[in-house]
């Protein structure tokens, strides 16, 4: 379906100029330096990356990674390699976007569509956040509730707060953002190397586990794991919120100068994604070591690889560890949270709200639902939760790539810094295994499994178990 309905601006591709800079408190604020060495323009360009990794290491990831290596040992690591590699990809269009049409995603959306169907991208990325938002919510309940003994219910309330802090740093200057989220990640890696010394997982395995294995495709049961690490891992307001956060730095508007921003840019992001990589893939060998093979491959939920740590790697200091990286990590995902939906709405509706009122906003909506879902059906239902927010994301996703590759690919629209071919051919490709691979989890999460079993077998596929 065709939805530019309204006149193309020739010279540029787009039907609106650029009305006002994304982010507009924080654009262009951080100098870069025109005529110094490589390190130090490396500095000057690190930062976005890691803001954008957090969405990598989310709460949401835990789940998947955990069930993934509690029940497969380390056969689904190829899965965690090949989904990041999707992902350093998919934030290098995403800056490039930023950079050349001085745009973020969503602005793009707005200045390409017809507004009825920008509309309805925003409505399906708003959705998306929330169900985001939720999930830092909840993961980081779990980890209030492991450390402190806090019920869920109140974890969830208390998590409000967090809006304090966000405010403040926002009103200090971007870079102080920047350094708490990267002081965060640093805390998380740090349990996980404490955690992986003590588990001492086997080198040949998490070697050999790399290496794609054709039982994936064979066994169901891997097979829908393995979409999930997917769904799991690749964000949609991620391509969002880089688009626009890599904006901050202050450029030259050349050829060159844009060139040069796109590199160091790329570099910030491909070192931060490698990161997120090495805490997923923590996690599915931590699974591994520690309950693959001490009879406990049923592992799922988060609380019960806390409290089963300890005991089977007779350290006692495991599980605290395992908690205290759970809640930086949800600390982590909830400060980008906020810039995401402040991004998405001020992109597609042009509209600005407070940052604390679109912060409250974008909480109570992550908030209400899983009060409610606790206070009815109790603590037990929180994973469940987890596990939908991660649907609900699956869902969104193909409708913020699909447009991502249309305006890097299009001539007009990035002049001389237009995909070439080969960009093209991955990309795309890349885009309808998204979408397929997404369409399936979601189906697979809402219909019933008898169904499901039919319709697959029908059509050759390996039905659920």
């Amino acid at each position: 379906m065709n939805h530019d309905i309204a006149p193309v601006d020739a010279p540029t591709g787009w039907r609106r100029h650029v009305t006002s800079p994304s982010l507009p408190e924080v654009h262009g604020s951080v100098a870069v330096p025109v005529t110094s060495s490589f390190w130090r323009k490396m500095a000057a360009f690190s930062g976005p990356g890691f803001m954008v990794a957090v969405g990598y290491m989310d709460p949401g990831n835990w789940a998947t990674d955990l069930q993934g290596g509690a029940s497969y040992g380390y056969t689904l690591l190829s899965v965690v390699l090949i989904s990041s590699l999707m992902a350093v990809f998919l934030q290098h269009l995403a800056l490039k976007l930023g950079i050349v049409s001085g745009r973020d995603l969503a602005q793009a959306c707005r200045d390409h569509y017809s507004k009825p169907y920008a509309i309805f991208l925003w409505v399906l990325c708003e959705l998306a956040i929330a169900a985001c938002d939720l999930a830092e919510v909840i993961g980081m309940a779990i980890g209030l509730q492991l450390l402190f003994g806090i019920p869920l219910l109140w974890g969830c309330l208390i998590t409000c707060l967090d809006v304090l802090l966000v405010l403040y740093l926002q009103n200090k200057g971007f870079r102080y953002l920047e350094a708490l989220i990267m002081v965060l990640i640093a805390t998380i890696a740090t349990c996980f190397i404490f955690e992986l010394y003590w588990a001492k997982p086997s080198l040949v395995g998490v070697m050999m586990g790399f290496a794609p294995s054709p039982q994936i495709l064979r066994n169901s049961d891997m097979l829908y794991i393995s979409i999930g690490i997917i769904g799991a891992t690749v964000m949609p307001h991620n391509l969002y919120l880089h688009s626009s956060i890599v904006q901050t730095r202050k450029i030259e508007q050349t050829h060159e100068g844009k060139r040069e921003a796109i590199k160091f840019a790329t570099f910030d992001s491909t070192f931060a994604l490698v990161g997120a990589m090495f805490i997923n893939v923590a996690i599915l060998v931590l699974a591994a070591a520690a309950f693959h093979g001490s009879g406990h491959q049923d592992v799922a939920q988060i609380q019960d690889a806390y409290k089963l740590l300890s005991p089977v790697l007779g350290v006692g200091l495991a599980g605290v560890l395992f908690a205290v990286a759970l809640l930086a990590s949800g600390q982590n995902s909830t400060l980008t949270g906020t810039l995401a939906g402040q991004i998405v709405m001020e992109g597609f509706l042009n509209i600005r709200l407070r940052p604390w009122l679109r912060r409250l906003l974008t909480r109570a909506v992550a908030i209400v639902p899983a009060v409610v879902v606790i206070g009815i059906y109790g603590e037990s239902k929180a994973n469940d939760l987890l596990v939908a927010t991660q649907v609900a994301l699956s869902m969104q996703l193909g409708f913020a790539v699909w447009p991502l590759m249309r305006f890097t690919s299009d001539k007009l629209k990035m002049g001389p810094f237009v995909n070439p071919l080969w960009m093209k051919f991955v990309g795309w490709g890349l885009t309808a295994v998204i979408i397929v691979l997404n369409a399936k989890l979601a189906l697979d999460s809402v219909l019933p499994a008898s169904f499901l079993k039919v319709m697959y077998t029908s059509i050759g596929l390996p039905s659920p178990s």
